[in-house]
């Protein structure tokens, strides 16, 4: 077996449980839904040519996925159409309840800070340690930032407290299906 067919077999469930999760991060990040495709595109392929399976490949993936996706963001003209689409973080369509328009202004409103935490905790499933190894700062760091972005959403959204993660999760996931 060549070692592209060995890294196949560890690949697609790493893509099939964390592709559409890493195109949300990507939108988080700034980039648009094309562009978060291609970042995952890219992403997997590198994987797939890797002479050794990373010792924490969802960590390895996350991390690639996120440098590739902030390297692609820095080019001039992507960076032009991301400005001009920066108040439009998720798309509005017509099918959408009024919850899922107000949980996706309020996410679009968010610092990107707060944005990525709260995308990549609750979207991803990541922990604040891994989340903080990403980034490369304090797990209580990033615990603030999820919940000072919660907070942020929870006043947004004005929910009780206690509900308020329950709604925006339910609301968003309607809007990753659509």
């Amino acid at each position: 077996m060549s070692q592209s067919e060995t890294n196949a077999v560890w690949c697609q469930p790493l893509y099939e449980s964390k592709a559409a999760g890493l195109i949300l991060y990507g939108r988080a990040l700034g980039l648009s839904h094309a562009e978060s495709e291609d970042v995952l595109q890219e992403t997997f392929l590198t994987l797939l040519q890797l002479e050794n399976r990373p010792e924490e490949p969802h960590h390895y993936c996350l991390r690639a996925f996120r440098n590739r996706a902030l390297n692609y963001r820095r080019s001039l003209w992507r960076r032009c159409a991301r400005e001009f689409e920066s108040h439009r973080w998720f798309d509005c369509n017509e099918d959408q309840s009024g919850a899922e328009r107000r949980a996706m202004d309020a996410l679009a409103q968010l610092p990107t800070e707060q944005r990525e935490v709260i995308v990549l905790k609750i979207w991803n499933s990541q922990t604040f340690d891994s989340i903080a190894r990403l980034f490369e700062i304090s797990p209580n760091t990033v615990a603030g930032r999820y919940r000072y972005g919660m907070a942020k959403l929870r006043h947004a959204l004005k929910e009780p407290s206690a509900s308020a993660e329950t709604s925006l999760t339910h609301a968003l996931a309607l809007l990753e299906q659509a």
